[in-house]
């Protein structure tokens, strides 16, 4: 017995220490895209769209500009997400003259970066500014974007400088632009 359990920890180390500490592949850059900010997010494989922490994103949920904000929570995987995706790029496009920006904040896995989220948007022609939100303190920031926001997609913020709606479920054509208009 007592061989085999040394015959076990030896081969943990051996595990243990074949692991590499490098991380060349991995490049970090900051949220203005520079590579010298003191805000530096891990970036895999020159991934197109911003990573943020929510830390990082948290300014793009506060900012008291003139533009009306719609900030939606997705990811490829989620079917109503997808379904609504049309909807929410048809009114970015109708509506951008009159200060709307639009912000598609994908929750896609990072494995999923490239493989999914990449062709998806490609594929779509997305206009909207996507961004990724890759943070897995998810109890804690969830609350932090809406205090009843149970964690649930799609989910969708508007706001500007005077008031904020959020959203837990999927919209129509109809139903964004009539929460939209409240706004503008």
């Amino acid at each position: 017995m007592n061989r085999l359990v040394t015959l076990l920890i030896s081969a943990l180390f051996l595990l243990i220490g074949c692991k590499s500490n490098t991380n060349e592949d991995v490049k970090a850059v900051a949220l203005d895209g520079s590579k010298d900010n003191t805000e530096l997010i891990e970036e895999q494989d020159e991934v197109k769209f911003p990573i943020y922490d929510f830390e990082s994103f948290k300014p793009l949920l506060n900012k008291e500009d003139d533009k009306t904000y719609i900030v939606n929570f997705w990811a490829t995987w989620c079917k109503p997400c997808i379904e609504e995706m049309p909807y929410f790029e048809k009114t970015y496009a109708e509506q951008k003259q009159n200060g709307v920006e639009l912000v598609l904040v994908s929750l896609d896995m990072p494995a999923m970066w490239k493989t999914r989220l990449e062709p998806f948007v490609e594929k779509r022609g997305l206009q909207g500014k996507v961004v990724i939100l890759d943070d897995p303190k998810m109890n804690d920031w969830i609350p932090k974007v809406d205090e009843n926001w149970g964690g649930g997609i799609p989910a969708t913020l508007i706001y500007n400088k005077e008031k904020r709606a959020f959203f837990e479920r999927g919209f129509t054509y109809e139903e964004l632009n009539e929460e939209l208009k409240k706004f503008l």
